[in-house]
């Protein structure tokens, strides 16, 4: 038990015995830098079970605690927030079990128990991943790792879309302008190649749509007579009845982009635990929208197609099924989403996809609770909001967006340029430097996408992202390996993880204690409100007071009180710990040396 839930329980036990009341809680956060004490009771919550003034009773809460337990040195009372200045024996008994833990933050996974399913990046496969993949891969990955670590397993999967008309586009631009090009003739990945077919159609396109229109067609009706769409229409109606040769092309050139993904992910250092692909998946559902059609969840309208009534709930009218009885969309993601429970020992999903599809994942989430499903009500879109560079939007099909391959080596590139320029990682042997350029670039990535709100719209620019200085990436990575330098010059080695409990500690000492004992709930915390912008900024919090401890106390390899000395170096080790768990959770790198 730490100290902050030690004081939860000591004020509930407080609190019943001074006014015989059994509180469920009792809210414990940092006192105000303003205001005298560590730690703050709010007192204000308790009002609804005890009656009286709430200075009153919080001073006479601080007078039991102080006068029953180990741990409250004094008191003082502003208004209804109880300020606990906190004895240092208290303290160092519990940085003594922090350090000693060394899973510390992270939760034992209950085995047993139902998980969870986090689904990102679910690419098309007619174009190579670009940076608004990035967001939503590395935002997915790191809510996998902060979930699992906050006791709860976790299997992380995409949904490939494999099918359908825009696959067809690249497809029929290969057969026709392609000339048997293939990965290894042109010596490029093949999602790049697939991707470059699919931008030469739509050039195509609109010279036939100009066409069209200049014959005196209106830009409706060219853009559904253009030659090539209706080629591509053909060819998907090919693929849905199974022809051999156009069964065989989809193979092919899925393959290459498969392979393509494939270097992209182990590029960003990230891992998938089941696929699933919409070739398959297309079809799920039908069962489900008859077996609801029968209970009058759905109804059917005039002309066949099936619908779901969701006036009442304050959204719309939703089609399930066409007249033709071809699913749509939300068809395959309710028939995916049964699926999924069935296949794997899970009770909740997180959805990573952009707040673009806000409604759909409404309209989702509420026909399988009408449906009867009870894990309906453990299901969370992850939305995000979009990714623009300084020069603006990225469009896909114009052939403008930014690879996430070539936005990974533009981001080593940028790191070395940084790292030259300032010094950094000289004594490096070349290869030592290029595994850092790249370890800091891709923190560098990483962390300045997930620093910031999930919700929130971003405007990615690598060169500030690569600063050493600041809420960045490798100002981060930069303190991890000062600390391990720390560390290594005194001699440092973890045998020993225990300190004395009859020391003077400084404010500073004390300040990075607090902010250890934060980590376990930001992690909690994180997981509770899918935001990894959480642990990031409590890293960056960490870190800057690290700094700021190394400044203004004597230097800890130099340190003449043995004592001291021991106790700060494993302060140091434990920073440099949870830095490292905390970095891992964002799935960023740390080096032991910069």
């Amino acid at each position: 038990m730490n100290l902050v839930q030690q004081l939860q329980e000591e004020t509930i036990k407080a609190v019943e015995k001074l006014y015989e009341v059994k509180l469920e809680n009792v809210e414990v956060t940092l006192t105000r830098k303003d205001q005298s004490g560590d730690y703050t009771i709010m007192v204000f919550p308790m009002l609804r079970h005890i009656k009286g003034n709430p200075a009153a009773i919080g001073q006479a809460i601080g007078e039991e605690l102080q006068y029953q337990t180990k741990l409250v040195s004094g008191i003082e009372v502003i208004k209804g927030f109880l300020n606990l200045s906190i004895k240092t024996e208290a303290f160092l008994e519990d940085f003594n079990s922090i350090v000693a833990n060394e899973t510390y933050g992270r939760k034992v996974i209950d085995e047993d128990a139902a998980g969870t399913m986090v689904e990102y990046s679910s690419p098309n496969t007619n174009k190579p991943l670009h940076l608004g993949h990035i967001r939503n891969i590395v935002l997915g990955y790191s809510m996998a790792q902060i979930i699992e670590a906050a006791g709860k397993e976790v299997t992380k999967t995409q949904i490939i879309n494999d099918r359908g008309i825009h696959i067809c586009k690249s497809m029929l631009a290969w057969v026709k302008y392609g000339d048997n090009a293939t990965p290894q003739s042109q010596g490029v990945k093949g999602d790049k190649l697939v991707g470059d077919y699919y931008v030469k159609f739509d050039q195509e396109y609109k010279k036939e749509i100009a066409a069209l229109v200049a014959q005196g067609q209106t830009q409706e009706e060219a853009a559904k007579n253009a030659p090539s769409i209706l080629e591509a229409q053909e060819m998907l109606r090919k693929w849905e009845q199974g022809d051999e040769e156009t069964v065989k092309l989809w193979k092919m050139m899925n393959g290459w982009v498969y392979a393509g993904f494939d270097t992209t992910y182990r590029d960003l250092g990230v891992t998938f635990d089941s696929l699933y692909y919409e070739s398959d998946t297309y079809l799920l559902g039908k069962d489900v929208i008859a077996h609801g059609l029968n209970n009058g969840v759905f109804f059917k309208k005039e002309d066949g197609s099936v619908w779901i009534d969701l006036t009442a709930d304050g959204l719309d009218e939703k089609i399930v099924l066409r007249s033709d009885g071809t699913a749509v969309y939300m068809t395959q993601d309710i028939g995916t989403a049964i699926q999924r429970v069935k296949d794997h020992n899970i009770d909740s999903m997180v959805y990573t996809v952009g707040n673009e599809q806000d409604y759909h994942f409404k309209v989702l989430f509420l026909i399988l609770k009408k449906l009867g499903y009870e894990w309906a009500d453990n299901l969370y879109h992850l939305s995000y909001g979009m990714i623009e560079l300084p020069h603006g939007k990225m469009k896909s099909r114009e052939g403008t967006v930014v690879d996430a391959d070539d936005m990974i080596a533009e981001m080593t590139n940028t790191a070395r340029e940084i790292a030259q320029e300032q010094g950094k990682l000289d004594g490096l042997d070349q290869e030592q430097r290029e595994e850092l350029y790249r370890m800091i670039g891709l923190g560098a990535l990483k962390y300045f996408m997930l620093k910031i709100d999930p919700k929130k719209s971003m405007v990615f620019d690598p060169k500030e992202s690569v600063d050493f200085q600041g809420n960045t990436g490798p100002f981060i990575q930069y303190a991890h390996a000062r600390i391990k330098s720390i560390l290594s010059k005194a001699g440092f080695n973890d045998q020993q993880l225990t300190a004395a409990t009859n020391l003077e500690l400084t404010d500073k000492d004390l300040a990075i204690v607090k902010l250890l004992q934060q980590f376990p709930e930001t992690v909690q915390a994180a997981a509770r409100n899918y935001s990894p912008a959480l642990v990031a900024n409590y890293l960056f919090d960490l870190v800057k007071e690290f700094n700021s401890f190394y400044q203004n106390v004597p230097k800890i390899v130099e340190e003449s009180n043995a004592d001291l000395k021991h106790f700060r170096l494993l302060l140091s080790y434990k920073t440099a710990q949870v830095i490292k768990t905390g970095c891992q959770l964002l799935g960023i790198q740390v080096p032991d040396q910069m």
